[in-house]
């Protein structure tokens, strides 16, 4: 018989609907996951059985769209700090097994992202399984999707509060934000901060930076860039590297029209664009001083590490590490500087996290993450987690993780731990029906 877990979620979606069901939770609650069906508590099992993924999620929320039939997610990590807040990821997945591990990784990683960075916020992450049949090049569709996952999120009554991730640009926000007010990352046309891209691949270059003064080489200038990926934080990455005099950029990318782009955009600039296709990761054994993985997460695992032939790896996408003990360590044997990306992609979150304070130009509150006189700079927190590194004889994931746990303890000083007080009144109030 087959499991819910292997199902697609284009099927589990029809399975739910099946029930007589568009809605199902998973929280956990003294030791267990609780499911919101009977029908489903082999999800539940699932969860609580995936040592590697799930870290005692508050709460997994799923939803089948009212007039897409595709399947959402909101996972909520860690609300101790504040509501759960992470981007939304519109991506294709094989089956829900997949769907649930990439939300609860995200989330989870998004945790220690907000408490490294001092932000008064949670853990969380949104999902859209992108069905192949999705004609999500159309604008009316895209519109009727978001428009089915604001319903989604306003649902969920703050718990988590939705942003911007890959598959999911500004539009798609706008779209959001007319349906619910639990949003970030919204267009500057309705007040919001914008794209965060810029930002994010700002606070990449100031970790880079911080590596190499932890191991004394100097400043970026005359060094010599490996990056998987150019999108939108990619492309703009290769901005503050090009400002900053580096020697070289060897980039990656799939897209012959953004390689055409960044050709017009760079013409003159130390820059070579090669074709990769999806799944090409040879560009991650160049020779370099720095590699920028900058696409999707697990990049960094047995079949890659070997091969790597840089001094520091410092990039832009989630979850780069497919097992952060394991990989983590093979890093550090082969003596290669690891920066967790939850520790240098923090930006793209700080950039928005806080615009219902208000927009101000060169905000002081987000400008001071790229310095290095505040305590929770990007500079200065990548050297603290290398150096505790160093003094621990610890992986440098394991250092950050460290300080990120530590730090995601403590309660919001306003509100303290509202958000699960949120979701204990979900399940209270039948959510799921």
């Amino acid at each position: 018989m087959t499991r819910l877990v292997d199902l697609s979620p284009e099927a589990f979606a029809a399975h739910l609907t099946s029930l007589g069901r568009r809605r199902a939770y998973f929280v956990h609650d003294g030791g267990v996951v609780r499911s919101s069906h009977p029908e489903l508590a082999e999800i539940a099992t699932h969860l609580l059985g995936d040592d590697r993924d799930y870290h005692r999620h508050e709460g997994v929320f799923l939803e089948v769209g009212a007039t897409t039939g595709a399947l959402f997610g909101a996972f909520v990590h860690n609300t101790t700090r504040g509501q759960g807040q992470g981007g939304l990821r519109y991506w294709p997945y094989v089956d829900l097994a997949s769907f649930l591990s990439d939300g609860l990784r995200l989330s989870h990683g998004m945790t220690r992202k907000s408490a490294l960075a001092g932000l008064w916020w949670g853990g969380g992450k949104g999902l859209i399984a992108r069905h192949v049949d999705h004609p999500y090049h159309d604008v009316g569709f895209r519109e009727r999707l978001y428009t089915d996952y604001a319903a989604f999120v306003a649902g969920l009554r703050g718990c988590y509060i939705t942003a911007e991730d890959a598959g999911t640009g500004p539009a798609d926000m706008a779209v959001v934000h007319r349906g619910t007010r639990f949003v970030t990352c919204t267009p500057p046309a309705v007040g919001g901060a914008g794209n965060p891209s810029p930002a994010t691949a700002k606070g990449v270059v100031c970790a880079m930076e911080g590596a190499l003064a932890h191991l004394g080489l100097g400043d970026l200038a005359g060094k010599k860039i490996v990056m998987q990926g150019t999108g939108n934080v990619g492309s703009a990455m290769i901005g503050e590297l090009v400002q900053r005099r580096v020697g070289s950029i060897l980039a990656s990318e799939l897209s012959p029209a953004r390689r055409e782009q960044l050709a017009r955009e760079f013409a003159g600039a130390p820059l070579t664009v090669v074709p990769a296709e999806p799944g090409d990761n040879r560009i991650l054994a160049e020779p370099c001083d720095i590699l920028a993985p900058n696409a999707l997460g697990g990049v960094l695992n047995p079949d890659t590490i070997p091969g790597i032939q840089a001094r520091i790896v410092c990039g832009a996408a989630n979850n780069q590490l497919l097992d952060d003990v394991r990989d983590g360590e093979a890093l550090r044997a082969r003596g290669i500087v690891y920066v967790p990306d939850f520790l240098c992609n923090r930006m793209g979150i700080v950039y928005c996290a806080n615009e219902q304070y208000g927009i101000v130009p060169n905000d002081p509150a987000i400008e001071r993450h790229y310095g290095r006189e505040w305590d929770n700079a990007v500079f200065v927190v990548t050297r603290r987690a290398l150096e505790l590194a160093e003094r621990e004889n610890i992986t440098s994931a394991a250092a950050a993780n460290r300080l990120a746990d530590a730090l995601a303890t403590e309660p919001h000083p306003i509100w303290g731990h509202r958000a699960r007080a949120i979701i204990t009144g979900l399940v209270a109030d039948g959510w799921a029906g």
